[in-house]
């Protein structure tokens, strides 16, 4: 006898261009997300800061996003609510097929438009990495990438490490 999986419930959501939407990542995603926590993790400790996935707002807007991994001095992780992209080191987006263009295109230049410092996007779907940078009112300025997995990817100040993108291939 098998057992039947239930329907996944979750009660995280995020809110993108006003629309509302499930956060339920799958296992592959969040495989993906654990080979960035792990590179990252003690850099982060160093820099006093926390990884994780709460939200991020964007004021003035209907947007509200959970990102994969996002960068935050542990002192503003104290607070409970939402923090804004400009107060994130980083931002790290890992694609799946159901929410590829989200991270591609809206989350990305949105984090921008906010002031989020690094926006690194992990397309599993075209197997490339790609950094962005320098933010501005109309997206990155500094764009590298996007590579195929298995390249190394800097991470530049604060960070100053490179990621070894070769556990992303599937």
């Amino acid at each position: 006898m098998t057992a039947r999986a239930r329907p996944l419930k979750t009660d995280r959501v995020r809110i993108v261009e006003g629309i509302i939407e499930p956060v339920t990542p799958t296992w592959d995603h969040e495989r993906a997300a654990k080979a960035v926590r792990r590179q990252i993790e003690d850099r982060v400790d160093e820099l006093g800061c926390v990884e994780g996935s709460g939200n991020l707002d964007l004021p003035g807007t209907s947007n509200r996003y959970v990102p994969d991994i996002a960068v935050v001095p542990e002192d503003l992780a104290k607070g409970g609510g939402a923090l804004l992209p400009d107060q994130t080191h980083l931002i790290v987006e890992v694609t799946s097929e159901s929410n590829a263009e989200t991270n591609q295109v809206v989350k990305r230049r949105r984090s921008a438009e906010y002031g989020a410092a690094l926006y690194l996007l992990f397309d599993r779907i075209e197997g490339s990495v790609t950094l962005f940078s320098e933010p501005g009112r109309l997206g990155c300025t500094l764009i590298d990438g996007p590579h195929p997995f298995g390249t190394a990817i800097r991470l530049p100040e604060p960070f100053d490490l490179d990621l070894d993108t070769s556990r992303l291939a599937s």
